[in-house]
């Protein structure tokens, strides 16, 4: 079996689809769809999302220095495309797609109630990196729909049927083949 050698570029493939919104200083929502998302630190919580500087959103993000991590599911995956192509210079997209705002509970902007989780964050440090800007954030809060909770408060974040995007095309996630430490554990 041959590879191919490619010019350097991102492989690392699936990556997570969020919606981040956020609310600029005249109270304007705004929703961005972000593939370039991920765990930063456990201690303190914090994550991380990467924004090119000519995005609409990315003055917000600098300004504000906070915004909601939306996770997304089967049902968004219609809006999580539209938020990443269209404009929020041009449109609303909450009004657009029917998507309702929800009030965060630590920080200024909105949460997608029909998300079924949602991270408050606020921006730690802004890291310019060449196309894009990676804002590092501290998660303040998290709010899991109760939906997919089971009947031992056990969240299943597989009901929601969460999303993945990979070259240009949205994937949803697929069945479970073990659990952490499964490798391991004495039969």
């Amino acid at each position: 079996m041959a590879k191919e050698i490619w010019k350097p570029g991102n492989m690392l493939y699936p990556l997570p689809v969020v919606m981040a919104s956020m609310e600029d200083f005249n109270g304007k929502y705004n929703i961005i769809t972000i593939a370039w998302a991920g765990t930063v630190c456990t201690n303190p919580p914090m994550v991380s999302i990467s924004v090119r500087p000519e995005r609409y959103s990315f003055p917000i993000l600098q300004e504000r220095g906070e915004f909601v991590i939306n996770l997304t599911t089967k049902k968004l995956a219609y809006a999580a495309d539209y938020c990443g192509v269209k404009s929020g210079r041009e449109v609303d997209k909450f009004k657009e797609l029917g998507l309702t705002p929800v009030t965060a509970e630590t920080v200024k902007a909105p949460m997608i109630k029909e998300s079924p989780v949602n991270i408050e964050c606020r921006v730690s440090q802004v890291i310019p990196l060449g196309s894009h800007h990676m804002f590092l954030a501290e998660i303040k809060a998290v709010h899991a729909d109760d939906r997919y909770m089971d009947e031992k408060r056990k969240f299943h974040l597989e009901y929601a049927e969460p999303i993945v995007y990979s070259h240009g095309t949205y994937f949803i996630c697929g069945e479970q083949i073990g659990t952490f430490g499964y490798s391991v554990k004495r039969k």
